[in-house]
């Protein structure tokens, strides 16, 4: 009998059949970070036709999911990320029911007529996913099961599928789509919850870096920093090697030059494609500022110092994220601490300033222009040290 359950065209040792789980879900992850998500949702690479089949098929076989439903409900889930129409954002429906129920979300939004309608087009519409993967994704899973069964034998098999069965609805509509947008760090002020779970984006296929993503949702690479990892991407060089995969779009890099008398139009493009980084670099400059001033009224001004003292866990908080309890405690912080230091009320006014000036999509661009130079000029004339360096190094993107 234990021959019978345990006898495949493979015999391997109880590690070995780990080893061939983790191997093949591997490939599952790979399929939907490069294949699913970067390539078809979001347009960053374009993969040879081959390429685009395998992992195709593939899915079929491991997740019976459909490519244009997958698309179209994280597009949906990037339109109104974090909001009330998002498909599976725990600040709505809660950490434990994204985390440990994300997949059923997942399929509640597939099931949508008006989710695929607007958001599922440009995805694979040809006789093989018409007849075969999107008619028949149960079946898919059945032969993935036979295979795993008459290689590895009964029971090796039978547990092989249901890691494979197992392994996306948590990692991919649990971990990600939960903790990706509850807990971790972010690199980026984006104005969404979405976080950085780990740098060393493995696991998960580099999805790990999720506020990276969303920073720049279109870049074929997720690691922005030096010290973090996408082996995703590390596979995409590899097929762009073979040449088999072109990458359309990666994050910009920020460059600099001597700063320019006056901002121009270039000065413009350059602030607004790194505008993450701008802010990133404000914030910085801001918290030095709260550092100084908190110095200055310790000595001078004790009971001001404690009330600026609140203001510092709020210096690298986006408002737009903020929930209403949140928001009613910064509005406290910040009438408390603003009216001691003119510095920080200066700061904070022309951080809010400076991140509209890209939310202005009606704004023409000599429009914009013209309230960048402004807005440096009243950043170099307020009589702020740190602000009018910053102006400077504004002025220095290109």
């Amino acid at each position: 009998m234990r021959h019978i359950l345990f006898s495949g065209l493979l015999e391997l040792p109880w590690w070995g059949y780990v080893l061939v789980a983790l191997a093949l879900t591997h490939v599952t992850i790979v399929g939907v970070t490069v294949f699913l998500h970067r390539h078809q949702a979001h347009r960053a690479l374009d993969l040879h036709p081959a390429v685009s089949h395998f992992f195709r098929a593939w899915l079929w076989l491991t997740t019976g999911m459909v490519t244009r439903e997958w698309a179209a409900v994280h597009r949906k889930h990037h339109a109104k990320c974090d909001g009330a129409e998002d498909p599976h954002s725990p600040q709505i429906a809660g950490i434990n029911r994204v985390l440990w129920g994300g997949v059923f979300l997942y399929v509640k939004a597939a099931r949508s007529a008006e989710t695929l309608e607007r958001y599922g087009h440009g995805t694979p519409d040809d006789w093989l996913e018409r007849n075969v993967y999107s008619r028949h994704t149960k079946f898919g899973i059945v032969l993935m099961g036979l295979i795993d069964l008459a290689v590895f034998g009964v029971v090796p098999g039978a547990i092989i599928l249901a890691v494979q069965l197992a392994w996306i609805p948590f990692w991919a509509a649990g971990v990600i789509n939960g903790l990706g947008h509850y807990w971790g760090y972010r690199n980026w002020p984006t104005p969404d919850w979405s976080t950085n779970i780990s740098p060393w984006g493995i696991l998960i296929g580099g999805e790990e870096l999720h506020n990276n993503h969303h920073a720049y949702p279109t870049s074929a690479k997720l690691s922005n920093k030096w010290f973090e990892v996408d082996i995703g991407w590390g596979y995409i060089r590899t097929l762009r090697a073979l040449g088999l995969a072109h990458v359309k779009h990666v994050a910009p890099v920020p460059r600099f030059i001597d700063a320019k008398p006056t901002a121009d139009v270039q000065t413009l493009q350059a602030v607004i494609a790194n505008r993450y980084d701008v802010l990133a670099q404000y914030a910085k400059t801001l918290l030095r500022a709260y550092a100084d001033e908190v110095r200055e009224l310790r000595r001078a001004a004790p009971d001001s110092a404690g009330a600026v003292r609140q203001l510092r866990r709020w210096l690298r908080r986006d408002e737009t994220t903020l929930a209403a309890p949140e928001r009613a405690a910064l509005a406290a912080a910040l009438a408390a601490a603003l009216p001691r230091s003119q510095t920080l009320a200066t700061m904070w006014s022309m951080r809010g300033e400076l991140a509209a000036l890209w939310r202005r999509s009606s704004a023409s661009r000599e429009q914009l222009l013209e309230q960048l130079q402004d807005w440096c000029r009243r950043a170099e004339s307020s009589g702020v040290r740190s602000l009018a360096l910053f102006s400077q190094s504004l002025r220095r993107y290109a």
